[in-house]
C-alpha cells in the first residue's frame, strides 16, 4: 500500500481530470486526436515519474532501481497505445472503441495500475512497507475507498454525457431478480471459504509469508475489526466502491479477465501470497455474477463476503456456514436453468441495462 489514506485518495483522483475531459469531446470530430493526448500524456508522466524517482535517493524497504525501471517500461508499453493501430488490434479482443477517448484512457490508466502495481509488489518489501502505515480508522479506510466510487461515476460521464440513472444504469445498479441475490450471498459463502483454504495452504506451503501477510492485515485492519462500526466500514465501503468501479465501469470496457487482474494487483497488502491467487479466483466469480446478473448482485456478494471474512466462524457455526451456501448456491443454480428454459421477454429493464452497459 505504500502511502498513507490521503496520499492514496489524491493518487487515485489524479487522473480524474483527464477522464472528464474524455467524456467532454466525445462526439466531436477531432475526439480520436484527443484520445491519443490523453494516451500520450498519461503515459509520459509515468515514465518521467520513474525516470525521475530513479535519480533521487533510494527509501524505504525496496529496490528502488527496480521500481522505477518497471515504472518507465510500464508508461513506454502505455504510450504504445497512442497508436490508434494497436488499439483497434486490441479492440478485436476487448469490447472497446478505438476512436473513443474514455475508452482508450480506461485501457492506458488500467495498464499504468497494473504496471506499476506488479513493479511495486515484485520489487519492494510490500509488508513491511504496510507495517509503517499507521493503523487504519473509519476515516482512512472511507479516503481509499471512495475515490474508487467518484472514477467509476465519472468514468461513465455523471452529468457530462449521462444522467444519474442513465450513469447507474451504465454501472449496473438495477433492481436485482430474487435469484441474484441468492447467488450473491452463496457466492460469498463459497468466496469466504476459498479463503479459508488459501490460509490452509499458506500455512502449509509459506508458513513465513503467511504470518507476515497476517500480521500486516492485524496492523493495519485491527482496529476496525475490533468495534462493530469498524468491522461494517470493512464491508460496505470497499464492497460497494471497489464494485463500482472493477465490475460496473471497467469491465464492460476492458473484459473480465483483465479487469481481474487488475483487482488483485491492488491489493498488494497481501504480497506475494496464496492470498492474492485467491483474491483473483473471488474477482473471477465477481464478474461473472457482473456478467449474468448485475453489479447490485456483485456489490452484495462482495459486501457479504467482506462481512464474512472479518468474523470469526468456527466449529458448528462454519459447518452451518457451508451448508447455507451449497443451499444457495443450489437454488441459484435451479433458478439460472429454469430462466434458460423461458422465452426471452422484450424491453425489460435487465435489457435495457445490459444495453446500456455496451455503449
Amino acid at each position: 500500500m505504500f502511502l498513507d489514506a490521503a496520499e492514496q485518495a489524491v493518487t487515485l483522483l489524479t487522473p480524474l481530470p483527464l477522464v472528464i475531459t474524455a467524456n467532454a469531446v466525445i462526439g466531436r470530430r477531432w475526439a480520436p486526436h484527443v484520445a491519443a493526448i490523453l494516451a500520450g500524456l498519461t503515459a509520459g508522466a509515468t515514465f518521467l515519474l520513474g525516470a525521475f524517482e530513479l535519480t533521487g535517493p533510494a527509501s524505504g524497504p525496496r529496490n528502488p532501481a527496480g521500481v522505477d525501471i518497471g515504472y518507465m517500461v510500464t508508461g513506454l508499453i502505455a504510450a504504445t497505445l497512442v497508436s490508434k493501430p494497436v488499439r483497434e488490434r486490441l479492440s478485436r479482443y476487448l469490447p472497446i472503441n478505438p476512436d473513443n477517448p474514455v475508452h482508450s484512457l480506461a485501457l492506458v490508466l488500467a495498464v499504468i495500475v497494473f504496471g506499476t502495481q506488479v513493479s511495486a509488489i515484485a520489487f519492494t518489501d510490500v509488508l513491511a512497507a504496510d507495517l509503517k502505515i499507521p493503523p487504519l480508522n473509519i476515516g482512512d479506510l472511507a479516503a481509499q475507498e471512495l475515490p474508487f466510487a467518484v472514477m467509476a461515476f465519472a468514468g461513465v460521464g455523471l452529468y457530462i454525457r449521462r444522467s444519474f440513472v442513465a450513469s447507474s444504469n451504465r454501472l449496473g445498479l438495477v433492481a436485482p431478480a430474487w435469484w441474484h441475490i441468492t447467488l450473491a450471498l452463496g457466492a460469498a459463502g463459497a468466496f469466504w471459504s476459498l479463503g479459508e483454504v488459501s490460509v490452509w495452504l499458506g500455512q502449509t506451503y509459506t508458513p513465513d509469508i503467511t504470518a507476515k501477510v497476517q500480521h500486516t492485515s492485524n496492523h493495519l485492519f485491527g482496529g476496525l475489526v475490533a468495534a462493530p462500526a469498524g468491522i461494517a466500514a470493512l464491508a460496505l465501503l470497499p464492497g460497494i466502491c471497489e464494485d463500482l468501479l472493477f465490475r460496473g465501469a471497467l469491465q464492460p470496457r476492458l473484459g473480465l479477465l483483465v479487469t481481474a487482474l487488475l483487482f488483485a494487483a491492488i491489493h498488494t497488502e497481501y504480497g506475494l501470497s496464496f492470498d492474492v491467487a485467491a483474491i483473483f479466483l473471488v474477482a473471477i466469480g465477481l464478474g461473472l455474477i457482473r456478467r449474468y446478473a448485475n453489479t447490485t448482485a456483485t456489490i452484495t456478494c462482495h459486501v457479504v463476503y467482506n462481512l464474512l471474512a472479518s468474523l470469526t466462524i468456527v466449529g458448528p457455526y462454519q459447518h452451518g456456514a457451508h451448508v447455507v451456501t451449497a443451499a444457495l448456491l443450489g437454488v441459484s443454480a435451479y433458478a439460472m436453468w429454469r430462466r434458460r428454459r423461458l422465452p426471452p421477454t422484450s424491453g425489460s429493464k435487465q435489457e435495457t441495462a445490459a444495453e446500456e452497459a455496451v455503449r
